[in-house]
């Protein structure tokens, strides 16, 4: 069996999204408007689920996407379980600065980055690593579902549109052709076994638009 539908949502803004700082695995904690956003979010994943159930809430263990986890959980009525598996990309010697101060401390590197050939010295995880750790943990929560129910899985902005691209049958070292999850926005995928492949993409990038309030 698996899960029927399964929700991906990016964790509420941080300081560091604000200041546009890669963060990768610093755990960097909401701020305020991070945790406006993880309340908001709280109240519109369940108008928008109508009633469909959640069989698990999993996380990530950073405190940006564990705590919009805790929030979501509140109004669900479950638990969230960590799962570290479901951690942002290492960005390496890149974490913690933003676009100027790569462009001036770290040019070369920088551009050889944004080419997508980041030097191993930097310590950048491979995309395919990303996937194969984040799409494991997913499938695997998935599996001890049932068709009725909903996985919905809190994570971060890059490792997640790695892992949507993967699951549409997409190659996610090309790239994400769709724009890429904001802050306490989410995703959904069906499981539609007689389709190649069995994950479609129903919505991508839902938030508070949707609900005209």
């Amino acid at each position: 069996m698996t899960a029927g539908r399964i929700v991906l949502v990016r964790h509420g803004e941080t300081d560091y999204n604000r200041e546009a700082r890669v963060q990768g695995n610093i755990d960097i904690p909401l701020n305020e408007t991070g945790r406006a956003q993880a309340a908001r979010c709280a109240e519109l994943l369940p108008r928008y689920l109508s009633g469909r159930t959640v069989g698990r809430i999993v996380a990530s263990p950073l405190s940006r996407a564990a705590d919009t986890a805790v929030a979501l959980g509140a109004a669900l009525g479950v638990d969230p379980v960590a799962d570290g598996r479901l951690r942002e990309r290492a960005f390496g010697e890149f974490e913690g600065l933003n676009r100027a101060e790569l462009e001036e401390y770290r040019a070369e590197e920088y551009r050889l980055w944004m080419a997508d050939e980041p030097p191993e010295e930097m310590g950048v995880e491979p995309k395919l690593d990303v996937v194969a750790r984040v799409s494991e943990a997913v499938l695997e929560h998935a599996e001890e579902l049932g068709p009725e129910e909903t996985l919905v899985a809190v994570g971060h902005g890059s490792s997640t549109g790695l892992l949507i691209a993967s699951l549409i049958g997409l190659d996610p070292e090309r790239g994400w052709p769709l724009r890429g999850l904001e802050n306490c926005h989410w995703s959904e995928l069906a499981h539609q076994p007689d389709r190649d492949p069995v994950w479609q993409l129903r919505h991508h990038n839902v938030g508070a638009g949707l609900f005209g309030d």
